[in-house]
C-alpha cells in the first residue's frame, strides 16, 4: 500500500499525473474520452494502479469515474491516450481477452443455473479441465462462505448471498484485476456495511488488484488502500483514506468527503504555512495555508466538526469565538450540534458521548475554538 504524506500536492499530482512507475499493474497515460466529439468527460487522465491494491474511484454522478472503469474493462474506447495492463497496451484488446473480472450492481448471474454452475461457466468458457473447474469452484465457495448453497439457484438466495456469488465468479479464474461497479448499491444499509467488510477481507486474503467505483464516501473510506476523487472528468486528489479526510487539497474534496464546516473570506496575512483570514462580520480566523495566494485574495476555510472544541481554555486554541447552540441531534455515540458562529448558522460540532462531554441546550451561549492546523485555507468556492 502506498503511503501519502500530509504535504501540499502540486497541480499535477492532485489531478492524477504520476511519475513513471515501472511496477504499476495498470497505467493510464494522457487518456481522454468524449462521446459527442466536443465535451471531454475524461480529461488527460494519468494514473498508476499498483499490484494488489484496492483503489476506489469516488465522485458524484457524471464525474467520470464509471467511464474510466468502462474504458479499463474494454466496454468503452479512449478517444485519446493509452491504457496498459501488465505492460501491454489494451488498445484493440476485446473485454473477454483482458484477464479482468467484473462485478456489477445487478449481480448479472444466470437465473437458470445453480451457484456452482454460475461459477463454473467462466472456467468452461476457457476450456479448463473438469477436475480443475471443480477444485476452483469449491475454493471460491469456501472463500465467500457459501459452500452449503452450491446447488441453489440465484433466486433462492438473499441479495447479500447473490452479491457474494458475483464476487466469487469474478475471482474464480484468478484474473490479474477485478473491477467492481457500484456492487453494493442495491443492498440495504446494514447489509451494505457487512458486505463492505466481507469484500475487503476477501481482497486481503486473495491479494488481487481491485478497482472499485462508488459515490458513497463512507464505503470508499472503509474499503480502500487509496481513493481517487473525481470531479468534472479529472482526479481532484489521489491519496489514502486518512490523508484524504484529514488533509483535503482543495475545496471540492473537503466538501465531498465527510462533513465539513466552510467559511469564505479573504487573506489578511500570510506568513509561511500560517495565514489569517477575515470572514463575515470582520471575524479573523488563523489557518494552515494549503492554497496560497496574495493578501486580499478570496479563500475558503475547511474545518472538520470533530476538530472543534466547546468552551476550551483561551490559551489552548488559536481560534476562539462566541457561539450559540441552534439545534441538537442525538446520534448514539455522539451528538450533532448545529451552532451559529462567525456569521455561519450551519456550523456543525460533533460532541462525543463521554463523561466529560459538555451538557448543551438549544439557545445556550457557548464559546468554540480550534487549532490553526485543523483549519485549512483552500481555493475559493
Amino acid at each position: 500500500m502506498r503511503t501519502d504524506t500530509d504535504q501540499p500536492m502540486n497541480d499535477e499530482s492532485r489531478r492524477g499525473t504520476v511519475r513513471e512507475n515501472s511496477d504499476a499493474l495498470v497505467k493510464f497515460r494522457e487518456v481522454q474520452k468524449t462521446f459527442d466529439g466536443e465535451t471531454l468527460v475524461i480529461k488527460n487522465l494519468n494514473l498508476d494502479i499498483e499490484p494488489g491494491e484496492f483503489l476506489t474511484l469516488l465522485g458524484p454522478s457524471g464525474s467520470g469515474k464509471t467511464t474510466t472503469l468502462m474504458m479499463l474493462a474494454g466496454f468503452e474506447v479512449p478517444t485519446h491516450g493509452e491504457i496498459l495492463l501488465a505492460g501491454r497496451s489494451l488498445r484493440n484488446v476485446p473485454p473477454h481477452k483482458r484477464d479482468i473480472g467484473m462485478v456489477f450492481q445487478n449481480y448479472a448471474l444466470f437465473p437458470h443455473m445453480t451457484v456452482e454452475e454460475n461459477l463454473a461457466f467462466p472456467l468452461q468458457a476457457r476450456k479448463m479441465a473438469a477436475a480443475e473447474i471443480g477444485d476452483r469452484v469449491n475454493r471460491v465457495l469456501d472463500m465467500v462462505q457459501l459452500t452449503p448453497y452450491g446447488k441453489r439457484r440465484p433466486g433462492q438466495l438473499s441479495g447479500g448471498q447473490q452479491q457474494r456469488v458475483a464476487v466469487a465468479r469474478a475471482l474464480v479464474y484468478e484474473p490479474q484485476l477485478v473491477l467492481m461497479d457500484e456492487p453494493l448499491g442495491a443492498l440495504d444499509k446494514q447489509l451494505r456495511e457487512q458486505m463492505q467488510l466481507e469484500i475487503k477481507h476477501i481482497h486481503d486474503s486473495v491479494g488481487v488488484t481491485v478497482v472499485y467505483v462508488t459515490h458513497d464516501q463512507s464505503e470508499a473510506l472503509t474499503m480502500s488502500d487509496r481513493i481517487a476523487v473525481f470531479n468534472d472528468g479529472e482526479i481532484q486528489q489521489l491519496a489514502d483514506p486518512k490523508v484524504l479526510y484529514e488533509a483535503p487539497e482543495n475545496a471540492f474534496v473537503a466538501q465531498f468527503i465527510g462533513e465539513n464546516n466552510r467559511f469564505s473570506g479573504r487573506f489578511v496575512e500570510i506568513n509561511g504555512g500560517d495565514c489569517l483570514v477575515e470572514v463575515e462580520g470582520g471575524h479573523r480566523i488563523r489557518a494552515l495555508v494549503v492554497h496560497s495566494d496574495a493578501v486580499g485574495a478570496p479563500v475558503s476555510l475547511s474545518l472538520r466538526p470533530e476538530s472543534v472544541q466547546i468552551n476550551p481554555p483561551a490559551d489552548r486554541v488559536a481560534n476562539l469565538f462566541d457561539a450559540r447552540v441552534e439545534e441538537l441531534i442525538y446520534l448514539g455515540d455522539y451528538t450533532r450540534a448545529r451552532i451559529s458562529v462567525c456569521g455561519n448558522d450551519d456550523f456543525v460540532v460533533k460532541v462525543a458521548r463521554t463523561d466529560r462531554a459538555p451538557q448543551l441546550n438549544v439557545g445556550q451561549d457557548i464559546t468554540v475554538g480550534w487549532h490553526s492546523k485543523d483549519c485549512r485555507a483552500l481555493d475559493p468556492l
